[in-house]
């Protein structure tokens, strides 16, 4: 028999609104101190202690507009978090400062995430959907230097971009940009020619979410269609539909990938957290908690298995944290 699902390890309240990101710290120079980031509805980004359970700190840069993303850059002293004021602010946390020192203005209006990718110390490109409907921009931070411009061919036709994930091999090889669309395509582009690589149509509606495994050279996307796409990347550089998984109930809102690579979760319009394992793409487990729709999902990146978590962020304004599946 299955073992049944488990209750979350505990529950982070007091958000006071829709929690629309989430993103964890656990490594760094106080690994010992794991920290999770969360972004609100209400416009806030709440730095909570894993050890205590409450929010340390509440930042206040997006003038009460929803908080979409929140990510680190190299530590939990630096932070990056976008809003629907349009921006995307650099925090300086560092020795209880709570100071936004830089800001990016993007001039769009969509829910479109920023993605993030450190090419050197101290060094990080950044795409960002941009102010024309179909175009993403890639920035070098933090001197804010434009990379480039990712325009659609004529007629393409892709609508505005939904979700971006910047990545490169471990050569240490040229950055490349997966990007999904509006008319359910999902595309790789290069950066240094701006151009497009491939394109694959994986959904019927707008891509809501990916994630990809530059290892295996695969990927995965979700919509608010009742089914999950699993997509690869061929020597040649051309996308190909790998295997596509049923959904019991349609909505996906967020779908990450554990650093490890074992497992991966979705987060669902029907309340729930689903776990798959990555390898053979086989449902694990259906963590039934929430009582809105599950806007994140985001794993920890603890070096030790055992310590490793799950948070997921929901309407409900309810942050909740699993142990699951952390034996190697």
């Amino acid at each position: 028999m299955a073992l049944p699902p488990p209750d979350p390890e505990f529950v982070l309240r007091g958000t006071g609104a829709a929690v629309h990101t989430l993103h964890f710290s656990c490594g760094g120079p106080d690994p010992a101190v794991p920290v999770l980031f969360s972004g609100s509805e209400n416009g806030f980004v709440h730095v909570w202690s894993l050890r205590t359970r409450r929010v340390d700190t509440a930042l206040d840069g997006h003038g009460r507009k929803s908080v979409y993303c929140v990510e680190t850059l190299g530590g939990k002293d630096r932070l990056l978090s976008q809003g629907r004021d349009q921006r995307i602010c650099l925090w300086d946390l560092a020795e209880g400062r709570t100071s936004v020192m830089d800001s990016v203005f993007t001039e769009h209006v969509g829910f479109c995430r920023c993605s993030l990718l450190q090419v050197a110390q101290g060094r990080w490109l950044m795409a960002m959907a941009a102010k024309a409907l179909e175009e993403v921009q890639v920035l070098e931070l933090p001197s804010k230097t434009s990379v480039c411009t990712l325009q659609p061919e004529v007629g393409a036709k892709l609508g505005m971009p939904m979700c971006l994930k910047l990545w490169q091999l471990n050569g240490g090889s040229q950055p490349l940009l997966l990007a999904g669309y509006e008319d359910g395509s999902v595309v790789l582009w290069n950066l240094s020619m701006g151009r497009v690589l491939s394109q694959l149509v994986c959904h019927q509606e707008p891509v809501m979410s990916l994630d990809f495994d530059s290892e295996k050279a695969k990927g995965i996307s979700g919509s608010s269609e009742k089914v999950l796409s699993i997509w690869s990347l061929n020597e040649q550089q051309n996308l190909q539909v790998y295997k596509t998984h049923g959904l019991v109930n349609a909505g996906i809102s967020d779908i990450t990938i554990r650093p490890d690579k074992k497992i991966f979760a979705t987060a669902g319009w029907d309340h729930r957290i689903r776990i798959f394992g990555w390898k053979k793409l086989k449902p694990l487990a259906v963590l039934d908690y929430h009582t809105a729709t599950v806007q994140c999902v985001s794993f920890s990146d603890h070096k030790h298995p055992s310590e490793r978590l799950l948070a997921a962020g929901s309407k409900d304004h309810r942050i909740s944290i699993w142990s699951i599946y952390t034996q190697t």
